[in-house]
This record gives structure tokens, C-alpha cells and sequence, in this order.
């Protein structure tokens, strides 16, 4: 992510996100019972959300689920199980996690679409620690073949149901803002080729990719549209521009408004060298400059923990923020032409990383004074933290 303008951003975009705890149900790949009944084709030139309703998934239900037998307030009890039934997407965030595709596909609906996040690059989040991942820098024929691959040959089992792919979070904004970092240069290569090659394998009929762009406080400022569409092209032409490539996502597990105007940030001392001072401004600046690279401009944002503003210190800090909410649920309805949906991309719940200082993976943004205490390992589940987004959801449930 990039704060300033003078500044290369040396924090982490990375652990926006991270591997979930939740063990995955291995089962050999199958059609699900509630799929369509035949052949799904989806039009990657028409927004697809308009017609289907993204997938309240099985592990996010379950931990929810869980969630709510620890609540002893009656009145929260009822509003928490109601976030079971929001659709989110599931983080396929490891090797071994490839497993909850299964069970998470079985009670697919042929209404409803699964959203499914690509994300295990080699040298993954390479200005982050509390989400770095499981392959190490120079492990691409890894990536290809035990990752990639297998979640290939799931999708073409189930050519009934449909699928949206979030590819790769953060990865490509990283080459762009963070350059400097000697880890994101040893992990370029790595991100560049794999990014295409998923495109290029995952361009499947039933398929619709978007591939993550950061969010407008990151790319959105003034020297980074450019160069950060410039980017994300290169990569979508070297995979041979795969016509199930619909375009970008932002403010993936992020906590930036949709349409606040004045801007949160709007007051800080170089706000004059972002004129992207929410996402609906991001979508339509960075959609423009997708477009004059050549690369498909249409936009899925994450609403899922924006609710409430004014709680950073400034635009980078991104571990999990103290005061946050539930914000708006999925949906197609964004009066936007170039934004599809507001989706939620990262389960509320589950930590962004730990606020230990002695942990392995601590990250110093974790422990940044709007950064919410305790909080366990990037994944886990944090009970205090879902009750606060629940009592601060915007609508409210």
C-alpha cells in the first residue's frame, strides 16, 4: 500500500489477509447436488452478480455458527446468526485448502455464485508478515502444480455451478508500490508469471476472474494509477488476455468507504496527491486508466468490515482496525456503471494477524494504537472482534 506521495510504502499490504484455521473436509471432486442442470456459461462482458447471489459459504457459516453459541446476550445471539447467511468469499489460501472446495460447492444452489480467492503465490505478501505464505520465492512450478492445477481440475468438475475468482490479493499492487523491498524484487518474477498463468488456466466458461487492485489508498494516488493499470495489463496480455477476465477487485478485506465525500483522509498534508479519497472515486480513476492499458475495468469492492470511518491514524493501517463494522451486504444494487458488486472478500472474524510482539509473524501494524488488542494469528478466529463489527454494523443486522 502507498500513504504518502514522497514515500515508498514499506508496510504490509499483505496480511489484509491470511490462511483460515479452519480444517478443510477432503473428498474427491464431485458435481454439486444443487447445481444447475446444465452447462454453466458465464458472460465475463455482462455483469454476472446481476443474476446470481453470491454464496453464503459453508466454513464462513460454520464459524459464524460458533460464533453465536458463545453469545449470551439474546438480542446479539439473534443478530449474530443472521451474518450466517451472508454470502463471502472462501480464502483457497494454501495447498492443503484447496480440500474445503468440495464441501463448500455441495450445497451450491444454481441461483448462487461461489466466490473463491486465489491466493498462494510463491513469496506471497512481500511486504507483510503475518500473511506470508507457504511457497517460497522461486517455488513456481509448485504454485502451478499442486496449487493452480487441482483448483483447474475442481472447477471443470463442476461445470454446472458458477464460480468468481479473486486472484491473488495484493500481490501485483505490491510489485508497483513496494519495488524497493529487496523481497518484493526476488518475488516478481514469481507474481508475474503465476498471476498469468492462473488467468490464463482458471479461464474457464463457468468462471469469472477479477484480479485485486489494491484500494484508492494504495494505487489510487496520483503517481500510481498509472503505472499500477500498466501493471495488472502486462500481466492480463501475457496470459493472452483471457475473455473470462472481467477486471479488478478493491479494498479487499480493507476498511475504506464507498462514497464518503469529503474523504476520510481528505484533511491529511498530501491529500493533494490523491484525488482517490474513497473506492467509488478509485473505481472509476483506476477503471479509466485499466481501460487506456488495455485490461477489462469492471470492479467488485469489498463492504464487508467498512462501516465506520475515522478510525486510522492514515490510509496503510490495515491490521485489523479498532472500531470497525459490518458494512453493507452483497450486492449487485451499487449505482455504479463500472462497480458489479459490493461483495464481502475477507470473513469478519477472522484476524488479519496477531497483536503478540513475540510471535514469529507479528507484523508492527498489528500493534499500532487503532489496531484492535488481542488479537490471535492472521486466520484465527477473533470472538470479541465479530461481536464489535456486529454491534457496529451499518445497516445493522
Amino acid at each position: 500500500m502507498k500513504v504518502t506521495q514522497a514515500g515508498a510504502a514499506l508496510f504490509a499490504a499483505g496480511a489484509i489477509a491470511a490462511p483460515s484455521n479452519t480444517k478443510p473436509v477432503k473428498a474427491s471432486p464431485r458435481q454439486a447436488s444443487g447445481a444447475c442442470a446444465s452447462a454453466v456459461t458465464l458472460d465475463a462482458s455482462t455483469n454476472v452478480f446481476q443474476n446470481y447471489k453470491l454464496h453464503p459459504n459453508s466454513f464462513y457459516r460454520d464459524e459464524v455458527n460458533k460464533a453465536v453459541e458463545a453469545i449470551t446476550d439474546a438480542s446479539l445471539k439473534e443478530s449474530a446468526a443472521k451474518v450466517a447467511d451472508v454470502g463471502s468469499f472462501l480464502w483457497l489460501d494454501t495447498i492443503e485448502n484447496i480440500g474445503k472446495f468440495d464441501p463448500a460447492v455441495a450445497d451450491l444452489p444454481c441461483e448462487n455464485i461461489l466466490g473463491l480467492v486465489i491466493y498462494d503465490l510463491p513469496g506471497r505478501d512481500c511486504a507483510a508478515k503475518a500473511s506470508n505464505g507457504e511457497l517460497k520465492v522461486g517455488e513456481l512450478d509448485r504454485y502451478k502444480t499442486e496449487y493452480i492445477d487441482p483448483i483447474v481440475e475442481k472447477l471443470k468438475a463442476n461445470p454446472n455451478s458458477a464460480f468468481a475468482l479473486l486472484i491473488e490479493p495484493d500481490s501485483l499492487p505490491n510489485l508497483v508500490t513496494n519495488a524497493d523491498l529487496t523481497t518484493c524484487q526476488e518475488s516478481k518474477t514469481g507474481y508475474e508469471e503465476g498471476v498469468a498463468y492462473a488467468l490464463k488456466s482458471l479461464d474457464l466458461p463457468n468462471v469469472v476472474m477479477y484480479i485485486d487492485a489494491g484500494h484508492g489508498g494504495w494505487l489510487g494516488w496520483d503517481d500510481n494509477l498509472k503505472p499500477g493499470a500498466e501493471e495488472l495489463a502486462k500481466v492480463y496480455k501475457n496470459a493472452g488476455s483471457p475473455k473470462q477476465v472481467r477486471g479488478f477487485a478493491t479494498n479487499i478485506a480493507g476498511w475504506n468507504a464507498w462514497d464518503e465525500s469529503p474523504g476520510e483522509f481528505s484533511d491529511a498534508s498530501d491529500a493533494k496527491y490523491n484525488s482517490c479519497q474513497n473506492e467509488k472515486i478509485y473505481v472509476q480513476k483506476f477503471g479509466d486508466a485499466l481501460k487506456t492499458a488495455g485490461h477489462p475495468n469492471h470492479a467488485i469492492v469489498d463492504t464487508g468490515r467498512n462501516a465506520v470511518t475515522g478510525l486510522r491514524e492514515e490510509w496503510g493501517n490495515w491490521c485489523n482496525v479498532n472500531g470497525a463494522g459490518f458494512g453493507v451486504r452483497p450486492t449487485a444494487d451499487t449505482g455504479d456503471e463500472l462497480a458489479d458488486a459490493f461483495v464481502w472478500g475477507k470473513p469478519g472474524g477472522e484476524s488479519d494477524g496477531t497483536s503478540d510482539e513475540s510471535a514469529t509473524r507479528y507484523d508492527s501494524f498489528c500493534g499500532k494504537p487503532d489496531a484492535y488488542k488481542p488479537s490471535p494469528e492472521a486466520g484465527q478466529w477473533n470472538q470479541a472482534y465479530f461481536e464489535m463489527l456486529l454491534k457496529n454494523a451499518n445497516p445493522a443486522f
